[in-house]
């Protein structure tokens, strides 16, 4: 098997991945196919002998397709999901062929080095500390809990205890605090921590679900020992961000780490036009955030930065006799839970470059004051109710008098099986919703009022049934 090999290969990936990428505008953001038809058509006994590659890739493309949402798609609004820069895309392709691995510089030097600019690239766009510890993890999940981690040996450090190398068993207990509604990923974090899901102290938010700094205060004044707090930049369904300013000041004075979970929120940062939202953030101790949504690269690139980046390497960092540090060179396993691992970088270094610092700016913004012109859409409904203020990308609707959400989960099923958009239901301080996250590069304003007049309707059709 040569190189004639690959190029039958790619010649048919690249055709069906064209044909997808020139339907994706078009196309119903739905599935086509359900899972008994997808099980059909992928499900196969495993054959004794192999066969020839582009054939498979050609029916591998066949039976998946029926079974795709187009997350890519200007209409998509369900999750906080992006699509893929054109910029992206070409590099994605590029590192899946040079297939380097990214931990070691020894295993992949241009690798190291991509990812070294692009993560400071991100420090210096997002106004954080340009001196600080970064790392590109699989998203969000593994982004908190490299920054927790950072915390815990940040804290229990100070008290003279090494965690990495004792454990937990005899450490002093080590407080965590959290938002009333923080993102579920900080739990599981907590959970692999072995801090405990359970024992995170929720403190009070407000309508908006802003941490209160008065009741932070109080609960850190209630206990005493270590304490991690961790705050939002964007919260998931309302996108409002903590009041840093005064957070900072109270985790200071406290001796506490400030984790900063924002992972679509902290974006904004790249724009003058939130200052009010981000001041003070350059002021927490760590930070976490995922390129593959408000940035728009391909699945998966979460990204990690922590001031003190001793911390972070005292975490993450492995040392073994055949790892061998290349002199003045970086190697990112000592940053990151995930030692063998695609070369994230490429994509990352190839959507900054392509977009530049007002580009993603732009980007920002564009979403956002689509997001708003959404809500107004649908405002106009006197069937619907724009609960939240849309302060970036999240809008988060009503149907008036559901208290039970039969009627809202009837609508948002009516809009997905439309296929005009996609979006999904939640629930805020009880009460069901659709929520609406407007994060790609092709949405246009068009985009919004053809989805707005298909989500009026779904909700028409659902209090008439």
């Amino acid at each position: 098997m040569g190189l004639e090999e690959y190029e039958r290969v790619l010649e048919v990936a690249g055709r069906r991945a064209r044909r997808y990428l020139a339907e994706v505008p078009d196309r119903p953001v739905r599935e086509e196919a359900g899972v008994e038809e997808l099980r059909a058509a992928l499900d196969r006994k495993l054959p004794e002998e192999g066969e020839d590659p582009a054939t498979v890739v050609d029916e591998l493309a066949e039976a998946a397709e029926p079974g795709l949402i187009a997350l890519g798609s200007p209409r998509y609004f369900g999750f906080v999901i992006g699509g893929t820069l054109p910029a992206a895309l070409g590099a994605e392709w590029l590192t899946t062929a040079w297939d380097q691995i990214a931990s070691l510089y020894v295993c992949g030097p241009s690798a190291s080095v991509a990812e070294e600019v692009s993560g400071r690239w991100v420090l210096e766009l997002l106004g954080l500390p340009t001196d600080a510890g970064f790392g590109l993890t699989t998203g969000g999940t593994m982004a908190n809990f490299s920054g927790i981690a950072a915390g815990r040996h940040a804290v229990l450090k100070r008290l003279g205890w090494d965690v990495e190398a004792k454990g937990l068993n005899g450490a002093p207990p080590v407080r965590v605090l959290v938002g009333e509604h923080a993102h579920a990923t900080i739990f599981v974090a907590l959970r692999l921590l072995g801090l405990g899901d359970e024992n995170a102290i929720r403190v009070r938010a407000n309508d908006a679900g802003r941490m209160d700094p008065e009741a932070l205060a109080a609960e850190l004044d209630r206990g005493e020992g270590p304490a991690i707090v961790c705050a939002q930049a964007g919260e998931v369904n309302t996108g409002c961000f903590d009041p840093f300013p005064a957070l900072t000041d109270i985790c200071r004075e406290h001796d506490a780490w400030l984790h900063v979970d924002g992972a679509v929120g902290l974006w904004a940062a790249a724009s003058r036009r939130f200052d009010n939202l981000t001041d003070g953030l350059d002021r927490a101790d760590s930070w976490s955030t995922d390129a593959h949504k408000w940035l728009n690269v391909p699945y998966d690139c979460g990204y990690i930065a922590v001031k003190n980046a001793d911390h972070l390497r005292g975490a993450m960092g492995i040392s073994a006799p055949y790892l061998t540090d290349a002199p003045d060179a970086r190697d990112s396993y000592q940053f990151v839970p995930e030692s063998s691992r695609r070369a994230r970088g490429f994509s990352l270094y190839a959507a900054l470059r392509s977009l530049g610092r007002n580009g993603v700016a732009d980007l920002v913004e564009r979403c956002s004051s689509l997001a708003r012109l959404m809500a107004a859409e649908l405002e106009v409904d006197p069937a619907l109710d724009v609960i939240n203020e849309v302060v970036i990308n999240q809008a988060l609707v009503g149907v008036v008098g559901d208290e039970s959400g039969e009627l809202t989960a009837d609508a948002v099923e009516r809009i997905q099986q439309d296929g005009t958009c996609w979006l999904a239901s939640t629930r805020w301080r009880g009460r069901p919703a659709i929520r609406i996250s407007v994060c790609n590069w092709r949405t246009g304003e068009e985009d919004i009022r053809r989805s707005a007049d298909a989500i009026r309707k779904a909700v028409l059709e659902a209090s008439a049934a």
